[in-house]
């Protein structure tokens, strides 16, 4: 029997001064997390009960299709070097030297763990498919750790991995793991979206979010309330209401053949032009200049290498000009993609004037010899968002000081590049699937699950032989939950003033029995009477039998995220108690005699 007076339970009427979430706030009141250090922080008894519970959710799901491994954080560097990601994870990683000077990782991730098992163990298609998962520490050199549990260098994380002979088999891991996502989610009682998302540093094609609204997060959600379309921020797409061009200029019946320039003095903004020459920010282009950098092979040195070699090699740059309606912004991950994820910067003064032969404030796209595709590195590239497409009679920079273009036509005054999307969504665009208006939120990102292909097993050299006796690379796929973000996001969703609750399935305890006065020896007999019944039934049962007064107690069973209290009080001499649930704050009186069958019969919903 769980006895709150035997525990340590270090509950708080206050939040500490530098918490700000809810969830951030509400944990350490409740004593369930104290912090150790910037973004680090152990789990005291109440806090580390529920994540087992929830590492237990997650594995009897995962068990069903693959095979639980435990993998080591301590990661030499050369496999990391295999994959490429030793220095495209940068000063996120945690980074370190055995005593004879080896480099060292703490992992952030384990694809390059699993792939080079993967690489020495799996010989024939016969052995695949493969899908193998572990629940295991992760450590990230979080610049900036806030939030709680939300922003953190230490965090605990299920990973899995698969590995199937062609992308056809990959559809078929990937979607037993988006079914598997949805299972646990929906035991651990949380409010999900599943959004399309961007594969970010991880590499791979299709790639999905599981996300909870919370104004705590910090990633952002477009979604329908119509259909079921969802997105981040960094895949959205809409659609634009039309917009009707500016009418050509009056020359005859035949109007102007060509862009015409316009003194525009001091004005250097979009908001300046357009009401200075008495149009809309639609009917304007707007300019970004860019630089793309890539070290040439030859100096594509370690830190080890001949840094001479690659200071003579020296570094590529390719000029990156991107074209926007004037009232649209750049989102930068749209842009990474249609660059293939090469690295861009904006352009520094000089190199403006080297490319336009203007100041900023007047760059436009005439007079320059663009790229014709994306693969000419000699030249620069123009990338022009999908909202310029079909587009005329556009207002631009004249790249000439104090100048603005008239008449501008896409495709025919100059020749994109390419055409890509580039901007970033607003709430009250119409959805693209059924053009109901969108909204957008922030959102914590619980889980998240990836069609890798075979940026490792290409890299690393994992090879199978086929049915035909070839040797190839199988395809990956990389799906991870965030085992402390499921408890943060349950936090975050369900509170209020006096504390928060969690599902049945996820709380320390799913009942605590209060007893209102310990020392009459009626009550704490019932009150032990009913822990006995309760824990007989299987349920997880706390029983406040502390010497306190009954409101601090009930304050206490508010805070701690419990789903139901139940007072033991006076009227057991009448064989009733009091049963509060915690989420509603309903109240009912319910037979001592009859209180195993009223919360039998709560688990159908609350399970």
């Amino acid at each position: 029997m769980h006895r709150w007076s035997q525990l340590f339970i270090p509950t708080l009427r206050e939040a500490p001064a530098d918490a700000e979430v809810a969830s951030h706030k509400l944990l350490v009141r409740a004593g369930y997390i104290r912090q150790l250090g910037a973004g680090i922080y152990s789990f005291l008894f109440m806090g580390n009960r529920s994540t087992q519970k929830i590492m237990a959710i997650v594995r009897q799901e995962m068990d069903k299709i693959g095979q639980e491994f435990y993998l080591p954080a301590l990661n030499p560097r050369e496999i990391w070097e295999a994959s490429g990601r030793w220095k495209v994870m940068g000063e996120n990683m945690f980074r370190l030297k055995d005593r004879k000077g080896a480099d060292l990782c703490l992992g952030m991730t384990h694809e390059e763990v699993m792939t080079d098992i993967a690489r020495k163990e799996l010989r024939s298609y016969k052995q695949l498919p493969q899908i193998w998962y572990q629940i295991q520490t992760k450590f990230r050199d979080e610049p900036r750790p806030k939030s709680g549990l939300l922003r953190v260098r230490q965090f605990i994380m299920k990973d899995a991995y698969s590995f199937d002979i062609d992308a056809a088999g990959l559809d078929v891991s990937y979607q037993k793991h988006y079914e598997t996502y949805c299972r646990i989610f929906d035991r651990c009682g949380l409010r999900y979206m599943v959004i399309d998302a961007h594969s970010g540093a991880m590499g791979g094609s299709q790639s999905q979010e599981f996300m909870v609204r919370t104004p705590a997060g910090e990633d952002q959600v477009v979604s329908c309330g119509k259909c079921t379309y969802a997105a981040n921020m960094e895949k959205a797409a809409s659609k634009l209401p039309a917009v009707e061009d500016l009418k050509p200029e009056g020359n005859g019946q035949l109007g102007i053949a060509g862009p015409i320039e316009v003194h525009t003095p001091g004005q250097k903004t979009i908001e300046d032009v357009a009401r200075f020459l008495g149009v809309s920010p639609v009917h304007t282009i707007k300019t970004l200049a860019m630089m793309s950098t890539a070290e040439n092979k030859a100096g594509d040195k370690d830190d080890k290498g001949d840094k001479d070699n690659k200071k003579a090699a020296g570094i590529r740059a390719q000029a990156i000009v991107l074209l926007l309606r004037g009232d649209h912004q750049m989102n930068e991950a749209k842009l990474s993609t249609a660059l293939a994820g090469k690295d861009t910067r904006p352009m520094q003064e000089d190199e403006i004037r080297d490319l336009f032969q203007s100041p900023a404030g007047y760059l436009g796209p005439l007079g320059i010899d663009w790229a014709k595709d994306m693969n000419d590195s000699a030249k620069p590239i123009l990338l022009v968002d999908q909202a310029l497409a079909g587009r005329t009679n556009l207002i631009g920079g004249a790249n000439k000081d104090e100048y603005h273009v008239k008449h501008l036509t896409p495709g025919k005054n100059f020749h994109p590049t390419a055409y890509a999307d580039l901007r970033s969504v607003t709430a009250g665009e119409e959805c693209p699937n059924c053009g109901a208006p969108l909204r957008i939120d922030t959102a914590v990102e619980i889980g998240h699950i990836f069609k890798l292909g075979y940026k490792y097993s290409e890299s690393m050299g994992a090879r199978v032989l086929d049915h035909n006796g070839k040797e190839i690379a199988p395809i990956m796929g990389s799906y991870g939950i965030g085992i402390e973000r499921i408890l943060t996001a349950a936090v975050e969703q369900s509170n209020d003033e006096n504390g928060f609750w969690l599902s049945p399935s996820i709380a320390p305890f799913e009942v605590v029995v209060v007893s209102t006065n310990s020392k009459d020896e009626a009550i704490r007999n019932a009150s032990e009477d009913i822990v006995r019944k309760l824990e007989a039934a299987g349920f997880d049962v706390l029983l406040d039998d502390r010497d306190e007064r009954p409101g601090v107690k009930f304050k206490d069973a508010d805070l701690v995220g419990i789903p139901f209290r139940i007072n033991v009080g006076k009227k057991v001499t009448e064989d009733t108690v009091e049963v509060v649930q915690r989420s509603t704050l309903h109240k009912e009186d319910v037979k001592i005699s009859a209180i195993t069958e009223h919360f039998q019969g709560l688990r159908p919903a609350s399970r």
